[in-house]
């Protein structure tokens, strides 16, 4: 059986204006062939809209977003397009941007045109058939994103011109003090205190961050693109529309119970990001000791793998 199919036919309601996109590419991106323009969409996932454009054998991926009233700051092709048109040259897990449209007349909404990367796959739900009859495959795919994430997180921000990108002073106070707010607008009556203790705790026992890196800010299993049958490396990460420069362990906390464990094969589940980078091992005293939320901790691994104190890491996992 072969791996899921990735791409479909564009659905209904979700067409662009074909042939205004097919002039403005051909007037900006180089040596396109006069093949007419072919459109698939890719129809997994809830917000940006992607598609696959297709001139004879050159294919790129176009991404806008959603179609209705967007919140202000949400679906930024403009900081996508920024990250993806340098992070390439210094990361090879980043598809190469070569083209961002802000002129919402062409076809609708401001895009970015990126590479296409083709061959691989991304995990939905469950494990892909050429991957399903691997050995420990949910923990070997939450280490593979643990490593990515990690390599990511050692990349020189400043070398490849993203030092904009973000201000990584006061990150991790805005990322709660944001939560608070989000929590105030929402909370039914009954569960008001509740937040509002927990708000208060988070800011008061709040870990005091480390050295900034680029924070991708949606680290997940279906944001990461795998070769069949190959589990153990990353090759690829989209969605980059929330990327900022901040606190790297934040990331770590966005997938802590998610790296494997939303495969809905029950043999394959694994560890989030957060216990494969705390894994046990390498014969540390902490090796077998446990977080309250009962993740195993080793400090090596995690000091190896993140270059971060263990009482940095454990800090932010307590929280």
């Amino acid at each position: 059986m072969s791996d899921q199919i990735e791409t479909a036919p564009v659905r209904a309601g979700d067409e662009l204006n074909w042939p205004a996109l097919e002039a403005w590419l051909r007037a900006r991106i180089d040596d396109l062939p006069e093949d007419a323009m072919q459109v698939v969409q890719f129809p997994r996932g809830t917000a940006n809209l992607t598609y696959r454009l297709a001139f004879g054998s050159r294919q790129l991926v176009l991404r806008r977003p959603p179609f209705g009233k967007i919140a202000p700051g949400a679906h930024d092709m403009a900081r996508e397009y920024a990250i993806l048109s340098r992070l390439w040259q210094a990361w090879a897990c980043a598809p190469r941007a070569y083209a961002m449209c802000e002129d919402a007349g062409v076809i609708g909404a401001p895009f970015v045109v990126q590479e296409y990367r083709d061959g691989g796959l991304v995990i939905f739900g469950e494990a892909p058939p050429s991957m399903a009859g691997l050995p420990d495959l949910g923990t070997r795919l939450a280490r593979a994103l643990a490593d990515c994430l990690a390599d990511l997180h050692k990349v020189d921000y400043a070398a490849c011109g993203l030092s904009d990108l973000g201000k990584p002073d006061g990150f991790v106070e805005r990322q709660v003090a944001g939560w608070r707010d989000r929590w105030a607008r929402v909370a039914s009556a009954e569960a008001a205190e509740r937040y509002d203790r927990m708000g208060t705790r988070l800011a008061e026992e709040m870990p005091q961050s480390g050295p900034p890196a680029i924070v991708h800010n949606d680290f997940k299993l279906d944001n990461c693109q795998f070769l069949p049958g190959q589990p153990d490396t990353v090759v690829s990460v989209f969605d980059w529309d929330m990327a900022t420069l901040g606190d790297p362990l934040v990331d770590v906390l966005h997938d802590r119970g998610g790296a494997a464990g939303v495969l809905s094969n029950a043999d394959h589940r694994g560890p989030g990001v957060g216990q494969v980078l705390l894994e046990p091992g390498d014969g540390h005293p902490l090796a077998e000791e446990q977080s309250p939320q009962g993740v195993d901790v080793s400090c090596a691994c995690g000091e190896r793998r993140l270059g971060s104190d263990l009482a940095e890491v454990l800090g932010f996992v307590a929280h």
